[in-house]
């Protein structure tokens, strides 16, 4: 068993990093537009589009449907604003999870794989043709089963994500395109969601070019 002062150092440092982690780089964190504690159904403002996706016990699992031959996704209504999502997830027999946001079509997303961590905008975009553009990439390594951190900001043109302490940041003039939804969608069996929040993102003095 660690001495007590090595478990209270180890809780620090995690509580250090989760700071790190949240601190605002476009905006700050606003108004709430949705937290779900995925212990009952989702609200009105979320809409399963694909696949099948379950709340329980404070958590949201993403599961596909073979039939529907697409990765699991679920929409959320949130308007042209700055946004912050925060939330915490793992790849629990699934392969991939995004968060992306919508105009009348894909503007921009981030991507996950257990490699591969990338911030893509979508004006290049054809389905089954053309791929979505990649602006900024880093390799990763995640581990199947374990719970990853993700903090994304979006504010006019530009997107930054953080995954884990890994920084990514990406401008393009097509990720200006006002958003009339947000979504998260996981390919494979099995993603699961929690602490999920989006909030409006307002100025904030800290926030770093």
């Amino acid at each position: 068993m660690k001495p007590l002062s090595a478990l209270l150092l180890s809780l620090a440092l995690a509580l250090v990093s989760r700071a790190e982690d949240a601190a605002p780089i476009l905006v700050r964190p606003g108004k709430v537009i949705s937290a779900p504690d995925f212990k009952q159904p989702l609200g009105p403002e979320w809409s399963v589009a694909k696949g099948k996706w379950t709340p329980a016990d404070g958590v949201l699992t993403a599961v596909e449907i073979p039939d529907e031959k697409h990765v699991s996704v679920l929409h959320l209504q949130t308007g042209p604003v700055s946004m912050v999502v925060d939330c915490e997830f793992r790849l629990n027999g699934g392969k991939i999870f995004y968060v992306g946001c919508d105009g009348a079509k894909h503007v921009g997303r981030v991507v996950i794989q257990e490699k591969a961590f990338r911030i893509a905008e979508d004006s290049t975009e054809v389905k089954g043709k053309t791929p979505s553009h990649t602006l900024a990439e880093e390799h990763i390594d995640l581990k199947q089963g374990e719970w990853q951190r993700l903090h994304v900001e979006y504010a006019g043109d530009r997107m930054v994500a953080r995954l884990n302490g890994t920084e990514l940041r990406a401008q393009h003039d097509y990720l200006a395109t006002p958003k009339v939804r947000w979504w998260f969608a996981a390919g494979g069996d099995n993603v699961q969601l929690r602490n999920v929040k989006f909030s409006e993102g307002e100025p904030a003095a800290a926030a770093q070019p």
